[in-house]
């Protein structure tokens, strides 16, 4: 599926371009089977384009699961027939960043679907150190629902908000795949989960990921619920990818020495708050940043043991791309939109 202009859907249209081939550079051909949209898809469809070096004509698509088909010969961590998912910041490969597995601040960033070609289509090229295998036990239609939101949701609450044991993280858009995803790595580090969403089929996929309470975004006093729950302490970590709409709830729901980790800002960017009241409670205001090629494999190491993976929201054939970019817009989805190749 190729993107030509800015627009609705009918800027993307089903195109026949060239396969891609291996160079002598550490890369791989794979034969996608499945591909989840997000919503930089939407996003950059309709203009500009967020990523630095995005152009058109642009193939989307970030989040891949298939089959490895051909290498370079530099490559030996992976054979054709091996069975694949990547993460789709690639990197340079030679910066200082790279270097050091912070492909998410490359100096000249190369995103698989964001600036450079993407998985909406029959084969793909990624980079080798981006490729991670896929056991058996994991259908590769469960596997391609773990890259962007699994990887994101473990920098959040590992790496960034270090959540221990026995510790009560506050989930907002419970729903959504990254609140999903941060939901089931929680439980699974031993701690107790508060989820918000907006309808009850979404707290029913809250409880279903492992969330103990599950409470609506209209609840008439959420600080007093976290409070009853945690026994008067308050939550030990929230995640916020709401922003505006949900700071006050967020900074409430927090006991003493709470943190507050920040990764989005879907309903605005601008809030205020008393000093006092953050540095008279020892708040931790946190920024999520971008995660690194170390949580990348861990999320998916932590995510194959368990069997972990995010529900199917929709599965839908290529052609249909503009049906599926639909369905994602409404914001009533649970889980990952996914095409089939």
């Amino acid at each position: 599926m190729v993107q030509t202009d800015f627009g609705g859907t009918e800027v993307v249209s089903l195109q026949e371009v060239p396969e891609p081939v291996c160079g002598a550079r550490d890369v791989v051909v794979v034969e996608v089977a499945y591909c989840g949209l997000n919503r930089l898809d939407l996003l950059q469809r309709r203009g500009p384009g967020l990523i630095p070096g995005f152009r058109l004509p642009h193939v989307p698509g970030m989040d891949f699961a298939g089959t490895v088909v051909a290498t370079g010969s530099a490559v030996s961590s992976v054979v054709p027939g091996d069975r694949v998912i990547a993460d789709p910041t690639q990197g340079c490969g030679n910066c200082p960043r790279c270097s050091v597995g912070d492909r998410a601040y490359c100096v000249s960033p190369r995103i698989l679907g964001g600036n450079i070609p993407g998985a909406l289509a029959e084969y793909v090229l990624a980079s080798a150190e981006s490729i991670v295998r896929v056991p058996q036990s994991l259908p590769l239609a469960a596997a391609v629902t773990l890259p962007t939101a699994f990887a994101t949701a473990w920098h959040a609450v590992h790496t960034v908000g270090a959540l221990d044991a026995g510790e009560t993280l506050v989930v907002h858009a419970a729903a959504s795949p990254v609140s999903l995803a941060a939901i089931a790595l929680a439980k699974q580090a031993g701690a107790s989960v508060v989820a918000f969403a907006g309808s009850e089929a979404k707290l029913a996929a809250a409880r279903a990921a492992g969330a103990d309470l599950a409470l609506r975004n209209d609840d008439p006093d959420p600080a007093k619920a976290v409070s009853a729950f945690t026994d008067g302490a308050g939550a030990d970590l929230v995640l916020d990818h709401v922003g505006t709409d949900t700071w006050r709830t967020s900074l409430d729901c927090l006991g003493i020495r709470g943190r507050l980790l920040l990764l989005g800002n879907t309903s605005g960017d601008q809030v205020s708050f008393s000093l006092q009241e953050v540095f008279h409670r020892g708040l931790k205001l946190l920024g999520a940043g971008g995660y690194t090629s170390a949580d990348f494999v861990a999320a998916t190491s932590a995510c194959f043991a368990d069997g972990l993976h995010l529900p199917t929201a929709a599965l839908f054939p290529l052609g249909d791309l503009a049906d599926a970019w639909d369905v994602l817009a409404a914001r009533d989805t649970i889980g990952k939109v996914v095409i089939a190749p």
